[in-house]
C-alpha cells in the first residue's frame, strides 16, 4: 500500500506546481495588462497634453440676459448710492447680531477660521466708524458708466487722464477677481492716470465690474464661463470705442485676461498679470514631477511651489471654499446675503489669508495691515447690490465649461506679456512654463512679500510694475 500513498502526494506536487505555475501566468498576464493599460493612458496623456488645438471659433453675440427686442445699448451715466432702506437693514441686523449668543474662538489664531476677534473689530468699525455718506461720495470720485452688452448691464469706471500734446494716452483695462471688485484698483487708479518723469506716457483707464459682480448684471441662463467673459468684456471695449488696449488682470481676472488675450491678439496691446500662472494640465505635471529636483524647475524660488507635499496639504485645507462655490453657488449665497457680518467674515477671510499664509496662526489674523474701512467698502459692493450669488456662480461655470478652458489654456498667444510674482501667490509657473503658454513673455518681477490681492495691498507696487511693463512693451514694439 506504501507505493499508492507516494503515487498520492506525487501528483499532489505536480497538481501544485501546475496550480502555481497557471497562477503565475495569471500575474504575468495581469502585470502586463497594467503596463499597457499605463502605457496607453501615458501616450494619450502625452498628445492631449503636448496637443496645441487650433484656435476656436466663438460667438460674439451670445445672449446673456433676458429676452428683449429692444436693449439700450446707450452709454449711461451711473452713481453708486447706499440707500437709507440698505442702511436701515444694515442697522438692524447688526443689532440681532449684537444681541446674539456668540462663541469666542477656540485658539487665539485663525485656524479655524476667521478669528472671533478680528470679527469683532470689523464689526465694530463698521457698526461705528463706517461714514456711508463720505464712502458714496470716495466711490463716486470716479466716473461711472453702464451700457448693454450680449442683454447684460455691464458696469464700468472709466477715467481720462489731463495731459498735455507731448504725453502719449495709452487705454489699460484692469479685471478684478473674487471676493474683489472695482475697489481693488481705487488707489491704482490716480497713479496710473498720473505723468511720472521718464515715461512719456499715461494710462486711460477702464475698469469694469465682471458680469455678476456688483453693478454689473449677472447672466439668466448657465454658460458664462472665464472666455464668455472675455468676450463680453472685449465687446464692452468696442462699445466705448477702443479697438485696442494693454491689460492687467490678478486671480481670476487672470483667467479672463489670458483669454482674451488669445482670442484678441490684435486688440490686446500688451498682458500685464500678477498672477502669472500657466493653467494648463502640462503645467500641472512638470510642478509634481519637479518635486524630484525641485531646484532644476524653480530654481531660487522652489521654495513657493515645493515642499510638494506642503502645498497640496495647504491647498486641499484652504481651498474647500472654491469647491462649495463651485457645487452649490446658490444655497451658500442665500447665507451670505442674509447675514452683512457673515458676508465679511466669508471675503475678508479670504482676503487676510490669501495675502500671507502665516495670517492663519495670528489671533489678529493680519487685520492691522489693512484698512478696515477698504475691506468693509468691498464687502459693501455686493452687499448693497446682492451680487454675492451671481458671482459665486461663476466658479460653477468654470467647473461645468472647463472643456473650453482647458482648450484656450494650451493655445498660446504671441502678445507680449509681463508677469508680476508676490512671495506669497497662491501658485507659481516657473519662467519656462510660462513661456509655453506666453512665448512673447517681456520679462518678470519677483517680490520678496505681498501676496494675492497685490492691487488691493500694495497699489503703488503694482502700478509702478505696470507702467515698467508698458514702457517695454513700447520699445520692443519700435526696435521692430
Amino acid at each position: 500500500m506504501a507505493p499508492k500513498k507516494k503515487n498520492k502526494v506525487n501528483v499532489k506536487n505536480k497538481n501544485e506546481k501546475i496550480k502555481e505555475k497557471s497562477n503565475n501566468y495569471i500575474w504575468l498576464l495581469v502585470v502586463s495588462a497594467a503596463v499597457v493599460l499605463l502605457a496607453v493612458l501615458s501616450f494619450r496623456l502625452y498628445i492631449k497634453l503636448s496637443t496645441v488645438p487650433e484656435l476656436p471659433k466663438v460667438d460674439l453675440n451670445v445672449w446673456w440676459g433676458p429676452n428683449t427686442t429692444n436693449p439700450d445699448t446707450s452709454i449711461r451715466k451711473y452713481r453708486i448710492l447706499f440707500s437709507d432702506s440698505m442702511q436701515e437693514n444694515l442697522r438692524r441686523k447688526f443689532e440681532t447680531f449684537r444681541r446674539a449668543t456668540r462663541l469666542k474662538s477656540l485658539e487665539e489664531t485663525a485656524a479655524y477660521g476667521i478669528n472671533s476677534y478680528v470679527l469683532a473689530q470689523i464689526f465694530a468699525h463698521w457698526q461705528f466708524k463706517y461714514k456711508y455718506t463720505e464712502r458714496v461720495r470716495y466711490f463716486n470720485r470716479y466716473e461711472h458708466f453702464r451700457t448693454n452688452i450680449q442683454g447684460l448691464d455691464v458696469h464700468y469706471v472709466h477715467v481720462k487722464p489731463n495731459v498735455g500734446n507731448n504725453v502719449k494716452v495709452l487705454p489699460l483695462l484692469l479685471l478684478h477677481g473674487f471676493p474683489g471688485s472695482i475697489k481693488d484698483f481705487y488707489e491704482v487708479i490716480p497713479i496710473l492716470t498720473t505723468p511720472r518723469v521718464g515715461y512719456d506716457f499715461v494710462f486711460e483707464v477702464i475698469v469694469p465690474s465682471l458680469p455678476g459682480f456688483a453693478f454689473s448684471q449677472g447672466a439668466v441662463r448657465p454658460g458664462l464661463t472665464a472666455y464668455q467673459m472675455a468676450i463680453v468684456l472685449r465687446n464692452l471695449m468696442e462699445r466705448i470705442g477702443i479697438k485696442q488696449f494693454y491689460l492687467q488682470a490678478g486671480d481670476y481676472g487672470h483667467n479672463i485676461g489670458s483669454h482674451l488675450a488669445t482670442l484678441f491678439p490684435n486688440q490686446v496691446l500688451g498682458y500685464h498679470t500678477n498672477n502669472p500662472i500657466n493653467l494648463s494640465g502640462s503645467a500641472s505635471v512638470v510642478w509634481v514631477v519637479g518635486s524630484i529636483w525641485p531646484t532644476l524647475v524653480a530654481k531660487e524660488f522652489a521654495d513657493r511651489l515645493y515642499p510638494l507635499r506642503e502645498k497640496l496639504a495647504y491647498y486641499l485645507e484652504e481651498f474647500g471654499f472654491k469647491h462649495i462655490q463651485g457645487t452649490k453657488p446658490d444655497t451658500l449665497g442665500v447665507a451670505l446675503q442674509d447675514s452683512p457680518l457673515g458676508l465679511a467674515a466669508y471675503i475678508i477671510d479670504r482676503i487676510l489669508l490669501f495675502t500671507d499664509p502665516a495670517n492663519k496662526y495670528k489671533e489678529d489674523g493680519g487685520l492691522p495691515s489693512f484698512n478696515s474701512t477698504d475691506l468693509i467698502d468691498n464687502v459693501m459692493l455686493y452687499w448693497s447690490t446682492g451680487s454675492i450669488t451671481t458671482a459665486l456662480r461663476f466658479f460653477k461655470e468654470m467647473y461645468l465649461n472647463n472643456e473650453m478652458e482647458d482648450k484656450l489654456a494650451r493655445i498660446s498667444t504671441t502678445v507680449p506679456t509681463w508677469g508680476l510674482r508676490a512671495k506669497h501667490e497662491l501658485t507659481h509657473s516657473p519662467d519656462f512654463v510660462l513661456r509655453w503658454k506666453f512665448p512673447n513673455l517681456v520679462g518678470t518681477t519677483n517680490l520678496d512679500d505681498g501676496g494675492h490681492y497685490l492691487a488691493f495691498e500694495k497699489p503703488e507696487v503694482l502700478s509702478n510694475d505696470v507702467f515698467r511693463a508698458v514702457k517695454r512693451f513700447l520699445e520692443l514694439k519700435k526696435n521692430k
